[in-house]
């Protein structure tokens, strides 16, 4: 067979491609995967209402089998699979899916584990009461077009008349063909309150909006991290928004066992699996990756949901969701891209376009309506004027047609004699004799009259656009009266862990760190205030070769910062080492920070603000000093930041914080101090990579024990005469509980040195008796000690006031609290007075000052 020479096009492929694509391009895009601005919904969901609309499924009526709506959408309006048709209804019918359904569901519509519904002959359906209300009410009214089906033997509505913004309400999802949508739901409430706002004010922004629109409202619930994302979607039409679900972390009573911590999880992000969130981390669980699970429940019923993740006992249970959060579905992000038609075309909206894309075609859908009810009337009016002739001229109508030989004489004699219009004659002739009534006669006027009243106000309607804007205005108020239901998703204002500190208490804590590197925090309340000379509390159960390093107090908020022998810096906030009870031996420190297993913590220092103002002041085991600004140090990396250039075999061993006004006491283990101050002449600031300067001039076999800082504003008023106040000498050991002689210092506040030896023995002595030196100076003796065949030593040495309070440790982890003012006052050259009584071969190794209030505080040696 052969073609002829004229029935061969001659086609350029390129052209021909392109235009095709084009053409199938628009047809998914128009037809099929995105969503219309004006209703919200694509063809298929639209389609679907309708046919539930035209079997009259409304919400007061039986519930009908969904196959057999697919069946009425499948036959009249939409010629694809049943499968996608059942697929849509289906989520529309989803509490979990859509913020408001649309379809209320009879049987199994799936559920939140991503389990399939029933098939569509088992399971039954009909429109939510917001449906009718919402988006099918006045469809009659002509206040939308209507188009041909698929096979031009029915109708379809082009767009529903919706009265609310159900795009924004449930939001919408779609891949087309070079383009996608991702619009996330949000509160009806607030929709409406932002649409009436919108009204009242046509130049409202987008960032006044949020006043009204808070941003997306989930149907399950969770928070969202932040409003910087929110803000981006709403004014750009694209944002990328943190969703988090919610978990407490509650204890678990349990048969026959200890009690345990677990994290409850109650809300999850949007569109998150809850089946495939607990397989995924049982996975991590497994690979080690989330240290800490014991156990994964799924205790979800119909009461709502609930996912109990059991912990270990030495479990940290804010480490653990923090790493849930990093790791799992439970923390995600939403991906907002606001695409929608609009006139057929697709265009990324804000909010405020939003809106006012619907606020326009609500204003074109009343207009429509009014103009409906308008012709309506009049024709009905129309034909009340001529009933009201007839009844004028009663007998000579009736006459009339008595006289007529068939009705269509009648009918044109009543036209040429009264002035009638066919409509008008029509009616007269098939006008009821009971209408002719006095009663009946009545009721035609009043209605008359009424539907002049009627005629009058709905041209009044189309003639003011006010007049409208108040109709849009009390019709969504009635459905927000009706049908809004209060946020379920929680705005949360801070952004990622910042929201953290929200869920924690700024509380007092302990921090305690041993020398085999267990770290653990404390209320301080566990230790209540004791007696000086008693023996105290433990407070870590230790191994028998380990002992406390490191010990301070702080608040929970506070910033951490941990310094390494090595001169590297890592950062925690407090709030994230472990809480522990008094006798458990605490987290390896290892697993919160990322040093090697040979490097050891030298020097802690607690930070609630980081200030250019403020100084770090660092002291080598060797005697080297120097002073960096705190700002430096605000931004730590993860793996460390160096704060300090070391000589080999030097260690960095203290830090603290000094203004440059202040002044530093240091002391030594054979008990000499000395006291200079801090200011640039003294010691010069410098950068986080350099070595520094001598401190002091030490003797043979002595070590440095300590540091701590005098502030400026204390030392410049100090009273000189302090120092003929005290005594030099106390009671021996034995007599401690005979009377003292020792003299008052008449409620002077301090400050004053805290001297702590190894051996138990403590004192306070004035400040004042500590002169101020140039640095490198070999100092003062500080103490005496009150046996040298016990190896006494200089434990630490401290500035205090008398309205602290003293937490001292031993290397046994015995723990005592008591106040400063207990501690006698006595001068540099006294031996001190017992401060707790030790085991044997028990020492004293470090001290924390207990501030009044939340403030700063002093590192144990």
């Amino acid at each position: 067979m052969t073609f002829s020479q004229e029935r061969i096009i001659p086609t350029d492929l390129g052209n021909e491609m392109s235009r095709s694509y084009l053409e199938y391009a628009m047809s998914v895009i128009v037809g099929r995967a995105l969503p219309d601005a004006r209703d919200g919904l694509k063809p298929v969901h639209r389609r679907i209402l309708y046919a539930m609309h035209e079997l009259g499924l409304t919400h007061d009526r039986p519930f009908r089998k969904c196959a057999r709506v697919v069946g009425e959408v499948l036959g009249k309006y939409h010629p694809h699979g049943d499968t996608a048709v059942y697929d849509a209804l289906v989520r529309m019918a989803q509490d979990f899916s859509m913020r408001s359904p649309l379809i209320e569901g009879h049987g199994n519509f799936g559920s939140v584990d991503n389990d399939p519904p029933a098939a569509m002959r088992y399971t039954e359906c009909r429109l939510q009461a917001l449906t009718g209300a919402a988006l099918l009410q006045d469809i009659e009214s002509e206040t939308v077009d209507f188009v041909d089906n698929f096979d031009a033997s029915q109708q379809e509505p082009t767009v529903l008349p919706a009265r609310i913004p159900q795009l924004l309400l449930n939001g919408s999802s779609g891949i087309a063909v070079g383009m996608a949508t991702n619009i996330p739901p949000h509160n009806l409430g607030e929709l409406i309150d932002g649409l009436v706002a919108l009204i009242h004010n046509p130049e409202i922004t987008d960032i006044q909006l949020m006043q009204y629109v808070h941003g997306p409202d989930f149907p399950t619930g969770g928070q969202i991290l932040g409003t910087a994302a929110i803000k981006e979607a709403f004014t750009t039409g694209r944002g990328s928004i943190t969703m988090r679900g919610v978990a407490t972390i509650e204890t678990v009573e349990q048969r026959g066992r200890p009690d345990r911590e677990a994290i409850i999880v109650t809300e999850l992000p949007y569109q998150t699996n809850k089946a495939a969130l607990i397989e995924k981390i049982a996975e991590l669980v497994n690979e080690k990756r989330i240290e800490g699970i014991a156990d994964i429940r799924d205790e979800s019923d119909r009461d709502g949901m609930r996912i109990v993740i059991e912990l270990k006992r030495d479990a940290y249970p804010r480490v653990v969701l923090n790493n849930l959060y990093k790791l799992t579905p439970i923390q995600a992000n939403f991906g907002a891209n606001m695409l929608a038609l609009v006139n057929g075309e697709p265009q990324i909206l804000t909010l405020k376009q939003f809106l006012n894309v619907f606020l326009d075609f609500r204003i074109e859908a009343i207009t429509r309506r009014t103009q409906y009810e308008l012709r309506k009337a009049e024709e009905r009016d129309h034909i009340l004027q001529g009933l009201l002739i007839a009844l004028a001229n009663l007998d000579a109508i009736i006459s009339l047609i008595r006289n007529a030989p068939d009705a269509p004489t009648a009918k044109g004699e009543l036209i040429t004699t009264h002035g009638l219009s066919e409509a008008q004659a029509d009616a007269i002739l098939q006008m009821q004799l009971r209408r002719l009534t006095a009663l009946e006669a009545d009721k035609i006027r009043s209605e008359h009259e009424e539907l002049q009243t009627l005629i009058a106000d709905l041209q009044d309607i189309l003639a003011r656009r006010e007049r409208v804007l108040e109709i849009i205005e009390t019709e969504v108020t009635q459905i927000k009266n009706t049908h809004a239901t209060p946020r379920r998703t929680v705005i949360s204002p801070s952004e990622g862990e910042l929201e953290d500190l929200d869920l924690i208490a700024n509380e007092k804590v302990v921090i305690l760190l041993t020398e085999q590197g267990y770290i653990k925090r404390m209320q301080v309340n566990t230790f209540e205030a004791q007696s000086r000379a008693t023996r105290g509390k433990a407070a870590a159960k230790m191994k028998e070769d380990d002992g406390v390093e490191h010990f301070f107090t702080c608040c929970d908020h506070n910033s951490v910062l941990f310094f390494s022998e090595r001169g590297v810096v890592y950062c925690l906030k407090a709030y994230q080492i472990p809480i522990s009870s008094r006798t458990s031996r605490g987290t390896p420190i290892v697993q919160m920070l990322p040093i090697p297993k040979e490097e050891k913590i030298t020097s802690i220092v607690p930070v609630s603000e980081f200030t250019s103002d403020e100084y770090l002041v660092m002291l080598t085991k060797g005697g080297n000093i120097k002073k960096t600004e705190l700002a430096a140090f605000s931004n730590i990396r993860a793996n460390g930041l160096i704060a300090i250039s070391l000589e080999e075999g030097d260690q960095l061993r203290w830090v603290r914080r000094a203004r440059v006004e202040d002044s530093i006491l240091i002391g030594s283990r054979q008990g000499m101090a000395i006291h200079f101050r801090c200011t640039h002449e003294q010691l010069r600031p410098l950068g986080r990579a350099t070595r520094g300067v001598k401190s002091m001039k030490l003797r043979d076999k002595d070590e440095l024990v300590g540091m701590d800082i005098l502030p400026a504003a204390i030392l410049d008023t100090l009273n000189t005469e302090v120092e003929a106040e005290v005594i030099e000498e106390i009671e021996p050991e034995e007599n401690e509980n005979e009377e003292s002689t020792e003299i008052l210092s008449n409620g002077s506040p301090g400050p004053w040195v805290l001297v702590i030896t190894t051996g138990g023995y403590g004192k306070r002595v004035p400040v004042s008796q500590f002169r101020l030196q140039n640095r490198a100076g070999q100092g003062l003796m500080a103490t005496k000690f009150k046996n040298r065949k016990t190896k006494d030593q200089l434990a630490t040495l401290h500035i205090v006031n008398n309205d602290e309070e003293i937490m001292m440790v031993t290397s046994r982890g015995i723990i005592i609290r008591q106040a400063v003012n207990a501690i006698s006052i006595q001068s540099r050259s006294a031996t001190g007075v017992r401060v707790q009584r030790l085991d044997e071969d028990d020492a004293i190794t470090g001290v924390a000052i207990i501030p009044p209030d939340t403030g700063d505080v002093a590192e144990a040696e």
